[in-house]
C-alpha cells in the first residue's frame, strides 16, 4: 500500500504549488468576487434583493418596536434610499477596532451586526451579519444617515470603501432612525441593470402587510413608471389588520367555499414567537401559498408551511370524524390546501434558513410550534359554522376522490415479453399497426360482441364487449371507479389513459364507437358510456373520436325489396314510401344485436358504404356564447347523471309531459 503514496512520474516539482498560491481575500473583497454566494446571483433578482436585505433590518427595527414608520424611496438615478425611525445604528468605537466606529464595522464587515444573542433584538430577518455589508460591497455608492443621541451622524462608501470618516453634524427637529441610500455597481450588475418600480412596490407593501405596527410610505418618481402601469408613484401603507387585509384585498369579494375566512395570530409556545395567517378557499381563481419568516419571504417553504399543513389536514380530519363522515381519514394536506390560498407569517427566535438569501425555513421545530398554534383556533372555527365546514369537508373529499382518479388512471400501457401492448382478453383487435382509418366498436354483451366480431372487417375494425350496463361515473367514488373492471378493460383498449393522463395522441383508433341495442335500454347504456367519456376523457370528444353507431330496429321486406328502420317512425316513412306494392309487407323487429345476422349487422350498421353514424360533440368554448353552452352542458350532465336523485326526479316532472311515444 505505501508504493501508492511514492512520487509520481510527472515532471512537476512541489515548488510550483507554495503559500504564495493561497489567496487571503480580506474585507467586502469575497462578496464582490463572488456575489452569488450572498446575494444570489448578478440578475434582475438578485439586484432587487439588495433592497430587501435593507429593508429587512428596518424591519427588525419596527418588529422589535423600536421603529413606526419607514420610508422607501426610488429615484431616476437607480438609487434606493430606505429611512426609519428607529433607534439608529450605533456609531460609537466598536471594542474589538477602537478605531472604527460600530456604524463602519458594520457596513465593511462579514458576520457583524446585532443579531448574533447579544440581546438588541428577540426576533429578526438579519440573522447573518452579511446583509448590509454585501450590499455595501455591491454598490457603487453608499451613504448613510444617523440620527440619534441628539446628533447627525454621516458617512460615504464607494464599493464598500469609506470615502471619509463618520463625520458628526447638527440634528435638525427631533428627528431619529437610520437613512441608508445606495446604487447598485453597473461593475457587477450591468451598465442597464434597473430597478423597478412594480417589483419594489409589491415588496414594500407586502412588508407592510406583514406587520401591522408599521407604516410604510412608498415614493417613486413619476418618470420610472411605464405607461400603463398600475405602481402608484406615491402611497402610505398601513394595515391594522395585518394579513387579512392582503387576502380580502386580493380576493376582492369572491365567494369562498367554507365559514370564510380562516384568519388570525397565537403566541407560539416555549416563548419562541408568533405565528400570524390568513387562509380562504376561494370557488374560483388561483390558489397561491405565501409564507414568511420574521418578515423576509421563504418561497421555497420550508418547515413553517409543513406546520400550518399539518395542522389543516388533523383539524378537517377530526371535524370529519366528529360528524361522523369516514371518508375524512383518507384526506391527505393537499386534498385539504388545494385551491385554498394561504398566508403564513411566522415570527421566530433564532431561525435557521438554508442560504444566506433565506428562501427556505429550516428549523426544525416551527413545525411542532405552528401547528401547536394553529390547531385550538382551527377546531374553533370549523364547530361554529357548521354548515361552512361541511362544504368545505366535501369539497376537500372531492379532491381526494380526484387523486385517487388520477392515481388509478396512470397509463395502463404494461409491455410484455414482445413488447407489445397486453389489452384485455375480450377485446378482438383489429391487425392494423397504426391509428389511422381504425375503429373500435363497444358493444354490449358477449352475444352482441360474438355478432360483431364475425360482421367486422379485421383490418380496420375491433370490438370490445361489455357486460350489462357500465359504472355512473358522475355518482360513483374513486374506489369503485377504481375497482370496475369494465372500464378497466375500456381504458386499456383505448391506449390513451383517463383524468389528468388521458393523452389523445395515444389513442388506438381513429374512431370509437358506441354500439347498443335500439332500445331503451341500449339508449341509457349509450349515455353511461358517454358520461364517461365527458367526464374522463373530454378531449376525445373536442378531437371528434366518438360516435354512435344507428343500428335498425326492423327489418321489412315486401317482394324483392328489403329496407332497414332505426324506429317506429322510420318504419312508417318506409312503408310508406319505399313499400309501395301490392304485396304483404313482412316486419321483422330485432330483439337486440345479438340477435342479427352477421351479414346484417355488417350491411346496416358497420359498413361504412351503408351505416350512419352520429359523430359525438361538446360545445366549443371559442366565443362567450360557447363557454355559456359548455357550462349548461356539464350541468345538465350533472343534473341527470350526478349523485343527486332529487334533481333527476324533478327533471322527469318538468318535462314528462313533452314525451311522446314512450316505450315501457
Amino acid at each position: 500500500m505505501d508504493d501508492l503514496f511514492e512520487s509520481g512520474s510527472a515532471p512537476a516539482t512541489d515548488g510550483d504549488y507554495t503559500a504564495r498560491h493561497i489567496a487571503v481575500l480580506e474585507g467586502l473583497e469575497p462578496v464582490r468576487l463572488r456575489p452569488g454566494m450572498y446575494v444570489g446571483g448578478t440578475d434582475e433578482r438578485a439586484l432587487h434583493h439588495l433592497v430587501a436585505e435593507v429593508l429587512d433590518n428596518s424591519m427588525d427595527e419596527a418588529v422589535a418596536g423600536h421603529a413606526t414608520t419607514i420610508e422607501v424611496r426610488l429615484d431616476p438615478d437607480n438609487r434606493v434610499t430606505v429611512r426609519d425611525n428607529g433607534r439608529g445604528i450605533p456609531v460609537d468605537p466598536h471594542p474589538k477596532h477602537p478605531d472604527k466606529s460600530a456604524l463602519e464595522v458594520i457596513l465593511t464587515t462579514l458576520h457583524s451586526g446585532g443579531k448574533f444573542g447579544g440581546g438588541a433584538y428577540k426576533v429578526s430577518g438579519g440573522l447573518h451579519g452579511v446583509g448590509v455589508s454585501a450590499v455595501n460591497a455591491l454598490a457603487d455608492d453608499l451613504r448613510v444617515e444617523v440620527a440619534r443621541d441628539g446628533a447627525l451622524w454621516t458617512q460615504a462608501y464607494v464599493r464598500g470603501v469609506p470615502t471619509g470618516p463618520l463625520e458628526k453634524g447638527s440634528l435638525p427637529g427631533r428627528r431619529r432612525g437610520t437613512t441608508l441610500s445606495f446604487r447598485p455597481d453597473p461593475e457587477i450588475f450591468g451598465p442597464r441593470a434597473r430597478f423597478r418600480p412594480s417589483a419594489l412596490y409589491r415588496m414594500v407593501r407586502s412588508k407592510a402587510y406583514l406587520f401591522r405596527g408599521v407604516k410604510i410610505r412608498w415614493r417613486c418618481d413619476e418618470s420610472l413608471i411605464g405607461e400603463g402601469e398600475t405602481t402608484p408613484a406615491s402611497e402610505d401603507l398601513h394595515f391594522p389588520n395585518g394579513l387579512r387585509d392582503f387576502l380580502e384585498t386580493t380576493l376582492k369579494g369572491r365567494s369562498v367555499i367554507g365559514p370564510g375566512l380562516f384568519a388570525g395570530s397565537a403566541d407560539l409556545a416555549e416563548d419562541r414567537g408568533r405565528v400570524e395567517w390568513a387562509i380562504a378557499w376561494p370557488a374560483e381563481g388561483e390558489p397561491f401559498l405565501g409564507s414568511y419568516c420574521n418578515t423576509v419571504p421563504t418561497p421555497d417553504g420550508g418547515t413553517h408551511e409543513t406546520g400550518l399543513r399539518n395542522a389543516l389536514l388533523r383539524g378537517v380530519r377530526g371535524y370529519a370524524e366528529m360528524a361522523g363522515n369516514k371518508k375524512g381519514g383518507q384526506l391527505t394536506a393537499d386534498d385539504v390546501t388545494g385551491g385554498a390560498c394561504v398566508l403564513l407569517s411566522l415570527f421566530l427566535r433564532d431561525p435557521q434558513f438554508q442560504g444566506q438569501t433565506k428562501e427556505k425555513l429550516a428549523s426544525a421545530e416551527a413545525t411542532r410550534l405552528v401547528e401547536q398554534a394553529m390547531r385550538d383556533h382551527l377546531d374553533h372555527w370549523l364547530s361554529a359554522d357548521p354548515d361552512g365546514a361541511g362544504k368545505l369537508l366535501a369539497a376537500a373529499l372531492e379532491r381526494a376522490e380526484e387523486r385517487q382518479r388520477r392515481k388509478a388512471a396512470k397509463d395502463p400501457a404494461r409491455k410484455t415479453a414482445t413488447n407489445r401492448l397486453r389489452l384485455p382478453g375480450k377485446l378482438a383487435d383489429c391487425s392494423r399497426s397504426g391509428a389511422a382509418g381504425t375503429e373500435l366498436f363497444i358493444v354490449e354483451g358477449d352475444s352482441a360482441g360474438g355478432s360483431a366480431k364475425q360482421a367486422r372487417a379485421r383490418e380496420t375494425q375491433a370490438v370490445l364487449p361489455l357486460r350489462g350496463k357500465i359504472l355512473n361515473v358522475a355518482s360513483a367514488s374513486a374506489d369503485k371507479l377504481r375497482a370496475n373492471q369494465e372500464l378497466t378493460d375500456l381504458v386499456e383498449a383505448l391506449g390513451c389513459g383517463m383524468g389528468a393522463r388521458f393523452d389523445v395522441e395515444k389513442l388506438r383508433y381513429d374512431k370509437v364507437v358506441i354500439m347498443t341495442d335500439a332500445d331503451v335500454d341500449g339508449a341509457h347504456i349509450a349515455s353511461l358510456l358517454m358520461t364517461f367519456f365527458y367526464r374522463e376523457m373530454p378531449g376525445l370528444i373536442e378531437r371528434g373520436h366518438l360516435y354512435l353507431a344507428q343500428p335498425p330496429l326492423y327489418r321489412l321486406a315486401q317482394g324483392g325489396t328489403v329496407v332497414y328502420a332505426r324506429d317506429d317512425a322510420d318504419r312508417e316513412r318506409l312503408t310508406r314510401e319505399v313499400l309501395t306494392g301490392r304485396g304483404k309487407t313482412e316486419v321483422s323487429r330485432f330483439k337486440g344485436l345479438g340477435e342479427m345476422p352477421p351479414a346484417q349487422l355488417r350491411e346496416t350498421t358497420m359498413d361504412p358504404k351503408g351505416r350512419v353514424l352520429l359523430r359525438v360533440k361538446v360545445p366549443g368554448r371559442k366565443t362567450e356564447e360557447d363557454q355559456e353552452e359548455a357550462r349548461e352542458t356539464a350541468g345538465l350532465v350533472e343534473r341527470l347523471m350526478g349523485r343527486k336523485a332529487e334533481t333527476r326526479f324533478a327533471f322527469i316532472q318538468e318535462n314528462a309531459r313533452f314525451v311522446e311515444g314512450l316505450d315501457v
